[in-house]
């Protein structure tokens, strides 16, 4: 049980607020079901990928091989691209920098084509962006944040990376490296920045072969976007297919080889189930577990060539790879979905968006939308684990995403089934529209309960105590208190690259009256479970989460 305390407090010099006095505050919202709302019915582009970062602004892109957008370049800027198949010179814009909180936006010019591309964020709070199409397969493109947000946009290096990298996936090192993994017909995987003298790295590329990305492709290749998390042991969990590996990626050697999942259904894309790392609680012993929820029957992604839009997966599958005898354990959920996004909410719980309940992804592929977001409660009772939210006004198919923001909303946008931008005379027209979803802890009915960062350190270090202030109306006990990091995700066709969540060990609660009190946590006791870099903290009284405050974990 958490103590009372004083003599382990942090020095108060080093609190400082990180959330602006105007972000605390969040428009009500009623009920217990969710709520959507529009924020914009057009940014102009089609947000087929997304990353927070440190600043509050959101990084959203599409591809550049379609033709226009609906959003012009400022100043008379175009992109001169002779590669391009299909516009040679093109003044749109096909990237955004989106801010949070004031909600707008402004456009931000990329060269080469991010189609189907992968990303990860730096230490430092740079964002890594990788691959794509034709003359954006071997490009690295960088947009470091800056003050104010109106100066900032991408530099690319087009020729950086050592193989090409479409549908490939990043996940960021205890060391500060990327790892980047797989993509079309890529069988292996490289690191950025490049590994310098590595015996096992071959000197002519600089990529690592990987021979379980081939054993796992299959006629409808369904290995595409592998899932990797970090684990606490400092392996990679790479799942792909329906099978899965421990890989000490160090010595490129596979450690360990888990069962195949059970239930016929594939889960990568084109089949697009979606996977997380369940939150690591520092509270108690580490327990590693994956869930992956989602897919699409065998077969799936060639019935839908032909017109015939099979019935997407219902099922969920954890496992924990660090124990001595792992096995899947499964479950249903109330609705099949392929291409749904899973992302963890800062309760705990990982909430499912998007996507299908017949086909698969890929052009015209997907049918009967999945309006409806579900929560689940990885450790609440089997028969209360799931619960269906309210409905989304719009659909959001194939190359749609989602991410959290820190307010705890889930922001939604994109969705294009189409080879171009399709408004009209289809079923499911492209979606320039951008929205948030506010779960059921954003209910005005909670608002008493609700707790509020006042100051927080803006640094912290592993194994290292430090203290933050917090103001609740009505404090209930010290039982119901958690304190967490969240690495902001890079979301992408169903797969949010580099999430994960750590609850921090609590140490000591002060009171300094009825409503404000000092708690003091330590930092999370090793870089393989929370790398360096930028995080959110969440405090969550009652199950009722504050605004997140940015914390740089050095």
């Amino acid at each position: 049980m958490l103590t009372y305390f004083l003599l382990v407090l942090a020095p108060f010099q080093i609190l400082s607020s990180s959330i602006p006095a105007t972000c605390q505050t969040l428009p009500p919202y009623p009920g217990r079901d969710g709520e959507w709302r529009l924020l914009h019915e057009s940014i102009g582009v089609s947000a087929m990928h997304m990353q927070l970062l440190h600043n509050d602004k959101i990084v959203i892109f599409d591809r550049t091989d379609f033709g226009p957008s609906n959003l012009s370049l400022p100043e008379n800027k175009c992109r001169h691209d002779p590669h391009d198949d299909v516009l040679k010179i093109d003044c749109t814009a096909h990237s955004v920098l989106y801010d949070v909180w004031t909600n707008t936006f402004r456009p931000l010019m990329i060269q080469t084509d991010t189609w189907c591309s992968s990303g990860a964020v730096l230490p430092n709070g740079t964002l890594v962006q990788t691959g794509g199409f034709n003359d954006g397969d071997h490009a690295v493109r960088i947009f470091t944040p800056c003050n104010g947000g109106d100066f900032c946009d991408w530099i690319e290096f087009d020729t950086y990376l050592s193989e090409r990298r479409w549908y490939s996936t990043n996940q960021i090192l205890p060391d500060g490296r990327i790892i980047i993994l797989g993509g079309r017909r890529q069988f292996n995987y490289e690191f950025f920045p490049k590994m310098q003298d590595s015996l096992t790295a071959s000197p002519s590329s600089g990529s690592i072969w990987l021979d379980f990305l081939r054993e796992t492709t299959d006629e409808d290749e369904n290995n595409l976007y592998p899932f990797i998390h970090l684990l606490p042991d400092g392996n990679l969990f790479i799942f792909a297919n329906n099978r899965s590996i421990s890989l000490d990626y160090r010595k490129n050697t596979v450690v360990k080889r888990f069962p195949i999942m059970p239930v016929d259904a594939h889960r990568n894309y084109p089949s697009s189930g979606s996977s997380v790392l369940l939150p690591l609680d520092e509270n108690k012993d580490i327990v590693a577990e994956i869930l992956i929820c989602g897919g699409a029957p065998q077969g799936s992604y060639e019935q839908a060539k032909a017109g015939n839009f099979v019935r997407a997966s219902s099922s969920c599958g954890r496992i924990k790879p660090m124990e001595g005898n792992p096995s899947w354990v499964m479950e249903e959920m109330p609705i099949a979905r392929a291409m749904g996004d899973m992302l963890l909410l800062p309760t705990g719980d990982v909430i499912i968006v998007n996507g299908v309940e017949q086909g698969t992804a890929g052009w015209e592929f997907g049918r009967s939308p999945v309006t409806r977001p579900v929560i689940y409660r990885p450790y609440g009772r089997p028969d209360w684990r799931f619960s269906v939210m309210s409905s989304a006004s719009r659909p959001r198919l194939y190359h749609s995403s989602a991410i959290l923001i820190p307010d705890g909303r889930i922001l939604a946008g994109g969705s294009n089934p189409h080879v171009w931008y399709n408004f009209s005379n289809v079923e499911y027209p492209t979606d320039l529209s951008l929205e948030a979803f506010a779960p059921p802890y954003l209910s005005v009915e909670f608002e008493k309960i609700r707790p509020q960062i006042t100051a927080s350190p803006e640094t912290l270090r592993h194994k290292q105590a430090f203290s933050i202030s917090f103001f609740v109306p009505q404090y209930l006990t010290a039982d119901v208190l958690s304190l967490s990091i969240i690495a902001p995700s890079f979301t992408t066709h169903s797969f949010s690259m580099n999430q994960r969540m750590v609850v921090l060990k609590l140490v000591g609660l002060l009171p300094l009256s009825k409503d404000t009190y000092i708690l003091t946590a330590l930092g999370p006791s090793t870089v393989d479970i929370a790398p360096p870099g930028y995080y959110l903290l969440f405090l969550v009284h009652a199950g009722i989460p504050s605004v997140g405050s940015w914390v740089l974990i050095q």
